[in-house]
Formats: structure tokens, C-alpha cells, sequence
């Protein structure tokens, strides 16, 4: 089994070799001051979206858009004129990943361990990268820069924007039934790929724990990095707010209790399919953020609040941020103008994000002092077809229903359809990973009860020291 891996190891370095392929380590993706001179040079050179492998350095959340180098981070502060609370709300803005989306990080998580290790063969097999959207083109872009070739399963409801993108990076594409709740139907897509092409490797983000691994190390580190520029001397991290979707962003909620442990970690979901909450299911319009399953990779021990938002209130934000009425009245209503014309930076997820923010800031009385992270994974530049389809549907927005939307849907925000957990729903929310896991999808009851134990988690999230040592000889290998 040695020789077979280091005979792949081998191939995937001449394949490297020929591209032109450096690897990042984790390490150089949460800090890229530690990436050598010569390579942060070259970059200035290379657009954010260009298929060259140079952007693999750019797999983290510290891009600067205006250099083509690295800042301390992006982000927005929404103040109480646009959300109603008192509570500082933070967002780390995902728009200036390669592709406009963070999930290209979760892609890297899964994808290069493998290659280094030896168990993925770039010039024989084909990486399958099942999703609810970003996924897919985040693991088909890592592909592009390394020289594999990808498959991308996803919803046929997604948005047009993506199936248009992965067309044109040169990705095969299978869509499935349904919209962003038919996840099963992907993983039913995934066993018969495996049944019938024996090249394809499956990826899969809800099960791949190099997916939360990514999350725990690079976006943790930067959203503890965020706070640490933002606070004042007397302020706390409070919570930390993401939408489940395959659960990896919540992973870095792990990483932030472990230097905060009052830090609150909060999952959110569709109100119209409130799995986590209700044992509930449906179909909802919140793109991103699949669900009518807890993911294998979700810490549920360590969730300690739910929220379910309703995708209406994602989409009559998406137009009070996105129409020229609803900067308007969110000026006149005191928000800044810097900030409102950067609200085109939340896609849909993000502002359901967002809103899962105001209900917990609401719920735990969070004051002034009371920092909130949330990802904002996306941004609008992804659902411009969603704004046109709106306004065909609706017609014109105006001055009336911009005030109305700002007022219901943000000021107005209660904390309703949420949870605070106890240990016994966090106990019962991890049982249902049963149903889908162990029933469906061959996983063994002991390995349920082994993500129950915090250790497994602990020594999970430990690996990337390793990894960071595979890749460093893994470039020797290619000879870069």
C-alpha cells in the first residue's frame, strides 16, 4: 500500500511540476505574511478569478482587492441604524476569495491532503464535488489549479450563475431534482457515480472532516483576528453565528471557544425547512445552505443556539441592499453611506446570516460591548439573475416598501423560531445524524458515538500540523 501511495505521490508531483504548482500550508493561509517574498510579488500580477495556480496562496480570508496582496482581513460592522440592537455585528466578507466565495477553502481542505498523501491520483481519476452550489465550484476551481479534472453535482434550481461558471472552468456537471433541500438526492447521485465510474473520488463536504479542518484553522483564526481589531478594551466575543449548511464554517466556533469560552455558537436554517429545530423539512430559497440532515462533520455538542429564518426575509433584504430605493431609505434612516454601498457584498446566505445575528443578540440582551461574528460566505455578484427574476415578478421597488422591509425585517427582528440548547437536545440532535448516516450512508454506530466524545474533535482539528508537513515535502517532491 506504501509504494502504491508514493507511486501516486510521485505522479501528482510531476503533474504539480508541470503547472508550475507551489502548495500553501494551513499556516500560510491564516497568516499570509509567512509565504515567501517572491511568490507574494508574482501575485500582483494575477487576477483573483485566473485559473493559475498562483491563487491557491489566495485561499484565505486576508485578500486585499485593491493590491492583489494581503490585509488583516475584510469585514463590515452593521450599526444599530440598520439592525436595531445594540450588539456589535461583525462580517467577514468571503466576496474576495477566488471564485467570490469562502467554500473554495473547504475545497482545499478536502482535495490537498489527499494529493499530498498519495491518495489521489490527478492524472487517472476524477474529484466529485456534490453540493448545494459553492461547494462544487470551489472544489472545481482547486481542480483547475492543480490539473485535476472535476465533476460538480448540484441542484438543477440553483441559480444560473453557477452552472454558466462551472461550464466555462471546464467541469462536468450532473444536476439533480429539487432546490437547496434535496440534499439526499445528491448523495443518491454519489452512489450510483460510485456503482458505475470507478475513476471518480467522491468529496463530500458534509462528511469530509478536511472541510471543517479548513474552517477550524483559517476561518477561525481570522475571525478571532477580526475581533481583536475591532474590539475595545472592554469588549467580548460573544457569539459566533453561521448557517449549517454542510456545517464546516461552524468548525470555526470550535476554534474561537478555544480562546473564548463564553463565546456562544449559533446554526442556522430555513425557517421553511427547520430540520435542526423541528424534525422539520421543505424547500426554501436560501441558496447555500442545504439541509434535512445534521451533516457528519457538525460538532452538536458544542451548538449551543438555533435559529431559523425564513426566506422571505432573505429576499426582501437581498432588494432593500441591492435597489437603488432601499440605499435611499437605509441612508435617511442614518446607516451609513460607506456601508450601504457595500451591502452588495451579503449574498442570500449571508444575509441569513445576518438576521440569525439580530434574533441572538435579541435573545441574550447582548449590549454595545457584545461582539457577533458572522461569515458572509457570498455576495450578490453570484444571484444577479435572482434580482432580475425578482423585479420581473414584483415590479419596481420603491420608497414605500424599502422603508417596510427595513423596518419588519431588520428593525423589527424578534427571536422567534429559535432554541437555546440544553445537553440533552444537543444529545438528541447528534442522534439524528442515525437516520442519514448510518442507515443510508454506511457509517457504523460506533463511529456515531466516537463524534459524541470532545477528544475525537480535539484530535481531529490536530491534523493540520501534519498536513502542513506532507505538503512542505510534497513541494521538495515537485521541486518548487
Amino acid at each position: 500500500m506504501t509504494s502504491d501511495r508514493d507511486a501516486v505521490r510521485r505522479r501528482a508531483a510531476a503533474r504539480c511540476r508541470e503547472r508550475g504548482v507551489v502548495i500553501p500550508t494551513l499556516a500560510q493561509l491564516r497568516d499570509p505574511d509567512l509565504i515567501p517574498g517572491g511568490l507574494r510579488g508574482r501575485l500582483a500580477g494575477v487576477g483573483l478569478w485566473d485559473v493559475d495556480p498562483l491563487n491557491l496562496f489566495r485561499i484565505t480570508w486576508r485578500n486585499d482587492p485593491r493590491t492583489g496582496q494581503f490585509n488583516a482581513g475584510n469585514w463590515l460592522e452593521f450599526p444599530a441604524a440598520l439592525t436595531g440592537v445594540e450588539a456589535r455585528i461583525v462580517g467577514m466578507v468571503g466576496k474576495w476569495f477566488p471564485t467570490g466565495a469562502h467554500k473554495v477553502g473547504a475545497g482545499f481542505g478536502c482535495l490537498v491532503p489527499r494529493l499530498v498523501g498519495g491518495e489521489f491520483d490527478p492524472t487517472a481519476q476524477v474529484a466529485v464535488w456534490p453540493s448545494t452550489g459553492n461547494f462544487c465550484r470551489g472544489g472545481a476551481f482547486d481542480c483547475a489549479l492543480l490539473g485535476c479534472r472535476a465533476l460538480a453535482i448540484l441542484p438543477e434550481e440553483m441559480s444560473r450563475e453557477r452552472f454558466e461558471w462551472l461550464r466555462s472552468i471546464g467541469a462536468e456537471i450532473v444536476a439533480t431534482p429539487g432546490c437547496e433541500s434535496n440534499v439526499k438526492e445528491i448523495y443518491d447521485e454519489c452512489w450510483r457515480i460510485r456503482d458505475t465510474r470507478p475513476e471518480c473520488v467522491i468529496f463530500n463536504q458534509f462528511e469530509e472532516f478536511g472541510n471543517a479542518v479548513w474552517h477550524y484553522h483559517v476561518t477561525g483564526e481570522a475571525a478571532d483576528a477580526i475581533f481583536r481589531r475591532v474590539a475595545g478594551p472592554r469588549d467580548r466575543l460573544a457569539a459566533f453565528v453561521s448557517a449549517t449548511g454542510s456545517a464546516g464554517t461552524l468548525a470555526a466556533g470550535d476554534h474561537l471557544r478555544s480562546r473564548h469560552p463564553d463565546l456562544k455558537i449559533c446554526a442556522v436554517e430555513a425557517l421553511q425547512c427547520p430540520t435542526l429545530l423541528r424534525c422539520g423539512f421543505g424547500g426554501h430559497r436560501i441558496e447555500g445552505i442545504g439541509d434535512k440532515h445534521v451533516p457528519w462533520i457538525h460538532n452538536v455538542r458544542n451548538t449551543d443556539f438555533l435559529a431559523a429564518i425564513d426566506d422571505e426575509q432573505c429576499i426582501a433584504v437581498m432588494r432593500l441592499f441591492n435597489e437603488p430605493e432601499g440605499w435611499t431609505a437605509l441612508e435617511r434612516a442614518g446607516v451609513p453611506l460607506e456601508l450601504v454601498e457595500n451591502l452588495p457584498l451579503l449574498g442570500i446566505s449571508s444575509l441569513c446570516n445576518l438576521a440569525a445575528a439580530i434574533k441572538l443578540a435579541r435573545w441574550y440582551e447582548l449590549d454595545a460591548r457584545d461582539v457577533v461574528i458572522v461569515p458572509l460566505t457570498d455576495s450578490m455578484e453570484l444571484y444577479q439573475s435572482r434580482l432580475h427574476e425578482l423585479r420581473d415578478r414584483r415590479g419596481h421597488y420603491d420608497r414605500d416598501q424599502a422603508a417596510a422591509d427595513h423596518a419588519r425585517w431588520l428593525l423589527g427582528c424578534t427571536p422567534d423560531w429559535t432554541r437555546e440548547l440544553g445537553y440533552r437536545d444537543r444529545q438528541a440532535l447528534h442522534n439524528l445524524k442515525y437516520f442519514t448516516w448510518v442507515e443510508q450512508q454506511g457509517r457504523t454506530v460506533e463511529e456515531l458515538r466516537r463524534l459524541w466524545d470532545p477528544d475525537f474533535w480535539r484530535e481531529t482539528y490536530a491534523v493540520a500540523a501534519a498536513w502542513d508537513r506532507q505538503i512542505a515535502e510534497f513541494n521538495e517532491l515537485i521541486g518548487s
